[in-house]
């Protein structure tokens, strides 16, 4: 019997990739986004195995009905991935651009957490992964709401994989915390930039392994170390 996945977010990006190697892997795909030409276009390369649903993950009832109808077509699912996030520079903190990052990276996200890790619960088994960022390990002036956004996940994602360890089901938790990667996400010119392709097979080979966190690339392990130690004043110059 073949597994079932959701990548929510899958687009363009990490999403996309990560969808095109589960593909490959012999699983059946759902993946979801606001683009449904984007969406087309992926299911286009291999129709028998995508199923696609557009869908926007700051729309909570809408995530709690593409859920539902994605369950049911489905049947069993045996990983669940969010991959939706937005990054976008706020120098005179404008609200709007504050709080459609949170709507996106905190509220959506949560949202389908929940339903993931009830879900997994229900069924006795699953793998839920959330893409946060090295951004959550310190602040920045430049992208408060970003960057408070993706601490705010790897703390939750955390909080999920307690709550699992703790459960009688056999759910598993994985926090991938990418680095820089070449994606539209990516803010201008940045040290350690990966390519796509070789942070989403980084990221597949830890999902594989079922990781508690695994950072892409790996030199981001050491990295965040460093970054958790240096002084506010030093990392305020970045």
């Amino acid at each position: 019997m073949g597994k079932n996945a959701i990548v929510f977010g899958a687009t363009s990006g990490i999403g996309k990739e990560l969808a095109k190697l589960l593909v490959d892997d012999g699983y059946r795909v759902a993946i979801t986004g606001r683009r449904e030409d984007k969406l087309k276009e992926i299911k286009a390369s291999n129709p028998k195995k995508y199923i696609i649903k557009k869908h926007d993950v700051t729309q909570l009832e809408a995530s709690e009905k593409v859920f539902k109808e994605l369950s049911s077509e489905l049947g069993s699912i045996d990983l669940i991935v969010y991959s939706s996030g937005i990054a976008e520079p706020n120098y005179n903190l404008e609200w709007e651009k504050e709080l459609a990052t949170l709507n996106v990276n905190v509220v959506g996200a949560v949202k389908i957490y929940g339903l993931a890790y009830n879900f997994f619960n229900q069924q006795g088994y699953g793998h839920l992964v959330g893409i946060s960022s090295v951004a959550g390990i310190r602040g920045n002036r430049h992208v408060p709401s970003y960057f408070a956004s993706k601490a705010f996940q790897n703390n939750y994602l955390e909080s999920l994989w307690m709550k699992a360890k703790r459960s009688k089901s056999d759910i598993y938790i994985t926090d991938i915390v990418p680095g820089f990667v070449d994606t539209k996400m990516a803010l201008g010119d940045t040290f350690g930039m990966a390519s796509l392709e070789k942070a989403t097979q980084q990221i597949y080979s830890a999902i594989k392994r079922k990781k508690k966190k695994v950072y892409i690339t790996k030199r981001w392990r050491l990295i965040a170390f460093i970054m958790r130690i240096l002084p506010a004043s030093v990392i305020m110059k970045t």
